[in-house]
């Protein structure tokens, strides 16, 4: 007690004056998030599993399944997973609907440091119910799983596509969806109690100290408008990434409770993607080496070069022989064959198509006639993949085609039970009526003359296909030039051809082509060559539309 009194008293008689003061200042702490966070609805938070095909008995990579809500302790979780990986170069396959904007960027920076691939896609583990694919109970106690990959239905949505971005490689589907939108900003507002010590000094008060004792929150308010750190943060990481800032303008076009979504062709413009994955590959699947072979599991196959002249004689039959095409005959330096399709019950919801594959050469106007004869008055669309080849031949073609009025696109046709290195095999051929088969745009191409073919359909549509031509020789100006103006082509197309030279080909983005009326339309999302006219004894469905201008995307919204 008297240390106490004798405390006071010197307190009192002191210059320096003790004061207790507790100040609440509000202080905003800011955080960048989707308005999925905010909501906190939807996706759990995201976890990581390593996961492989359950056929895959040796050399087996698998891939890293990455699904749900980003959160602030995803990158940690992150972390773990690339520690147990170690040096293996396994890629991360998102299916999330977005969450924290700075966890994403911590997110692609490690995924590209550490030199990963990503896709879009969600994994299916094995035994699971259809109502929790990625059940506990098929997850080891070490974290891995036996699954399989699958893009119909997965998304990768609001800050996920900043994380996707950090990927070395990054590839989704067709069927998969990328979309973004505006940022929000939420402001924690915190009152904050501090002791402060003052000093006295002729008679004004000075402050010595400064202690803070205690914290309370105060609400919370929040910002769509990118303010400058944001803005800076957000171009900063788009450019190290490699992505464009197009992306920004995408991003604000979409208020936090909507969402844009990025059409693959714009996905690929910008860089969101860098490719797209075609029919048969799944995300999950590692890009190809360049001398990757024809059997390796992996997406983005080198495409064989074109062959610079014809290798094998052409036979002077107007119709093909399908017994003289050998299965030992690389496909590029076949002639063209053309071949009746369908995929699904034709007596329901059916679709067929014309497949038209291999080198232009002077017999294919004869053969083509031959087949639309078959069909009398249907109207099937043709679907076209060529290197080229002869251009009177092509000509010829394409006046056929459009006196007949059928529609033209660019794929690619597999029958089952072929090779890859052979995906029009004899043995699976029908040997009459239709062929049993898929179609798919990725991957395909029409080139050189086989564009002449394109541009002569009614409509004429492509999807994720290139278009290529080459540069004429003086002899032959006049022909394009009365070709182009009979198909309703704009000469312009000829200054394009003019960057090729005659050896090299010009590839042509889909809006240029767009633009010259090359072709006229894109193929719709998640739809694919030919899929749009149904079997004779069809029934109307909104599968298989009867008419072909129900599924064309008109030019003008097919670009975003």
């Amino acid at each position: 007690m008297r240390s106490a009194i004798s405390f006071f008293v010197k307190s009192l008689l002191s210059p320096i004056v003790l004061v207790l003061l507790f100040l609440t200042l509000p202080i905003g702490a800011a955080s960048s998030q989707a308005a999925g966070e905010k909501k906190q609805a939807g996706q759990p938070p995201m976890r990581f599993i390593l996961v492989h095909h359950p056929l895959c008995m040796e050399d087996c990579p698998g891939w890293v399944s990455g699904e749900g809500r980003i959160t602030s302790d995803t990158p940690a979780q992150l972390r773990k997973i690339l520690k147990k990986i170690g040096g293996r170069k396994l890629p991360i396959v998102f299916r999330s609907e977005g969450g924290d904007v700075e966890a994403a960027y911590a997110m692609g920076r490690m995924i590209r440091k550490a030199g990963l691939e990503t896709a879009v896609g969600g994994t299916r583990l094995k035994d699971c119910p259809a109502d929790d694919l990625r059940c506990d109970a098929a997850i080891t106690k070490d974290g891995t799983a036996l699954g399989n990959a699958y893009s119909e239905g997965a998304y990768c949505f609001s800050a996920c596509p900043l994380a996707l971005a950090g990927g070395t490689s990054r590839v989704a589907s067709q069927w998969a969806l990328i979309g973004v939108h505006q940022i929000t900003t939420v402001y924690n507002k915190v009152r904050v109690s501090y002791r402060i010590e003052y000093k006295i000094v002729n008679g004004k008060k000075k402050e010595i100290s400064r202690k803070e004792v205690g914290r309370k929150s105060a609400g919370q308010s929040s910002s769509t408008k990118l303010g400058k750190k944001a803005g800076a943060a957000l171009t900063a990481y788009l450019k190290e990434m490699g992505v464009s800032q197009d992306v920004i303008g995408l991003m604000m076009s979409a208020t936090p409770d909507n969402i844009n979504i990025v059409l693959p062709a714009e996905a690929l413009r910008t860089g969101l993607i860098t490719d797209m994955l075609s029919y048969n590959e799944w995300p999950g699947m590692p890009l190809c080496a360049p001398d990757a072979a024809a059997e390796t599991a992996c997406h983005g196959h080198p495409v064989a070069q074109a062959p610079v002249a014809a290798a094998t004689p052409v036979s002077k039959a107007p119709a093909q022989d399908a017994a003289a095409v050998t299965s030992e005959t690389p496909p590029e330096t076949r002639p063209m064959d053309f071949l009746l399709m369908y995929n699904g019950n034709c007596q329901d919801e059916c679709t067929q198509w014309i497949s038209a594959e291999g080198e232009i050469t002077p017999e294919t106007p004869a053969r083509l006639q031959a087949i639309l004869k078959t069909l009398g008055e249907r109207k099937l669309p043709v679907v076209l993949q060529s290197y080229g080849g002869d251009m009177d031949a092509a000509f010829a073609m394409g006046r056929t085609i459009r006196a007949a009025g059928l529609e033209t696109s660019i794929g690619r046709t597999r029958l089952p039970h072929c090779p890859t290195l052979d995906p029009r095999c004899k043995a699976s051929m029908a040997k009459s009526g239709a062929t049993m088969g898929e179609v798919s745009a990725g991957g395909a191409y029409c080139l050189s003359s086989c564009t002449l073919v394109l541009m002569s359909g009614t409509p004429r549509l492509v999807g994720y296909s290139d278009i290529g031509l080459v540069r004429p020789t003086t002899a032959e100006y006049t022909k394009f030039f009365a070709y182009f103006d009979e198909m309703g082509v704009s000469p312009e197309t000829y200054e394009a051809m003019m960057f090729a030279t005659s050896t090299e080909r010009k590839n042509i983005p889909r809006s240029q082509a767009l633009e010259l009326g090359i072709i006229n339309g894109i193929i719709p999302y998640g739809d694919e060559p030919g899929n749009r006219l149904c079997g004779p004894g069809a029934k109307e469905s909104l599968r298989c539309p009867r008419k072909a201008e129900a599924g064309i995307a008109p030019a003008a919204a097919s670009l975003n």
